[in-house]
């Protein structure tokens, strides 16, 4: 018997543990080289897990499990035959009901009938719970510690009928070190939030004037999200601060525009990065920002893919939203929130004309950048999306957009 050690491999730099979020196979399947076999999650993105040989897989792991990177995870018997026909036999099958007689070690502690384990008074008491609110599950009635992690406290009476059922499912490790990263942002930033509203109607004619030949030409629509990441990059260039970070006592500007994309993936927000977006053209910026989306919806985005970024846009806009206060992603000092568009009554020399209007906010840190550099900065994303000819175009749109 021939017998290959799977182990975890680093999914990136600075990464020492992932989790077993889904394992693709079961226990004793057959299953070729390169096959996924299990998604793993890392604090930034799920990551496949090919086999590395054919053959019939041993796991030795637990969906859940939180693993180091370089421990095994399964044994794959590279010296067994494919089996033809029918399914390949559960190798594994007594293991998993060893483990369920396991499970019922712990309930046979010495605690009156009825009551909560001491492991079980614990959780109950920090969950502020009463203990014959519970029902326990133990042996006669026992309330063990799984009960009391699973409790929840009580809403009330209860209608006779109706649905009244809760699930319970652990977060993915993605999705754990965005809420860690989120609670940091407000306890460790003086962050702000200030607002504006654009009249999106100089687009929509440039839109509509040339969206079909640029997508004819590139391959990509002219959306809004090139419009913005170029009105970002020139109001970054004249407030460097929004596009600087904070090291210790020190501040670190950059020369450069890394603007990351928040984008919505199935297993939640990510935040791709376009590099050295001062270097590019609409159809550069169109032609990454559909790139980086794709990768992220069918969960191929890379760490690097997501790592650093000067600032963020987010578009919480295609969701529906009128207004929000976007949060920062750290060490970033600014992040723009876009938002949906929507025709209002707007004072247009001295008349009032339907526009189609966006509110747009700006949260900074305001430790490292101060209320006028905020302003401004706002102010000129405001004054780039409503000049677009002059001032993201330079007056000549038909050559920018054939660029």
């Amino acid at each position: 018997m021939s017998v290959l050690e799977m182990k975890v491999p680093s999914p990136g730099e600075s990464i020492t543990e992932v989790e077993i979020a889904t394992w693709l196979v079961e226990d004793g399947d057959y299953v070729e080289k390169d096959q996924p076999i299990a998604e793993v999650d890392s604090d930034k993105a799920t990551l496949e897990l090919p086999a590395e040989e054919s053959g019939i897989i041993t796991l030795k792991a637990e969906e859940g499990d939180a693993v180091e990177v370089g421990a095994v995870v399964c044994l794959i018997d590279t010296s067994a035959a494919k089996p033809e026909g029918a399914a390949p036999a559960k190798t594994e099958a007594p293991k998993k009901e060893k483990k369920v007689e396991v499970k019922e070690v712990p309930k046979a502690a010495t605690y009156a009938t009825g009551t909560a384990s001491p492991a079980a008074k614990k959780v109950l008491s920090e969950k502020g719970i009463a203990a014959s609110t519970v029902k326990g599950t133990g042996k006669d009635g026992r309330i063990t510690k799984d009960d009391a992690v699973k409790a929840v406290p009580s809403m009330g009476t209860q209608p006779a009928n109706g649905s009244r059922g809760t699930s319970r499912k652990k977060m993915s490790m993605l999705r754990r070190k965005v809420a860690e990263r989120l609670v940091a942002v407000k306890s460790e930033t003086a962050m702000l939030t200030t607002f504006n509203e654009v009249n999106m109607q100089p687009i929509f004619d440039l839109r509509k004037q040339f969206k079909e030949d640029f997508k004819a030409k590139h391959g990509v629509g002219l959306g809004f999200m090139s419009f913005f990441t170029l009105a970002v990059v020139r109001a970054l260039k004249l407030y460097p601060d929004v596009n600087s970070m904070i090291d210790g006592d020190f501040q670190i500007k950059n020369d450069f525009q890394d603007i990351s994309i928040a984008v919505s993936g199935p297993k939640g927000l990510m935040v791709p990065v376009i590099r050295n977006a001062e270097n590019l053209s609409f159809r550069g910026v169109e032609s990454e920002v559909k790139r980086l989306a794709l990768r992220a919806r069918d969960g191929q985005i890379t760490i690097d893919e997501m790592t650093g970024g000067t600032f963020t846009i987010t578009n919480g806009g295609v969701f529906g939203s009128m207004l929000s206060t976007p949060i920062l992603n750290p060490p970033q000092s600014g992040i723009l929130g876009m938002h949906n568009i929507v025709s209002r009554p707007m004072a247009v020399n001295g008349e009032v004309v339907i526009q189609p209007i966006m509110y747009v906010a700006l949260s900074y840190d305001h430790r490292i950048v101060d209320g006028r550099e905020s302003v401004g900065f706002l102010v000129a994303v405001k004054e780039a999306l409503e000049n677009p000819m002059e001032l993201l175009m330079d007056n000549n749109p038909t050559k920018a957009l054939e660029m």
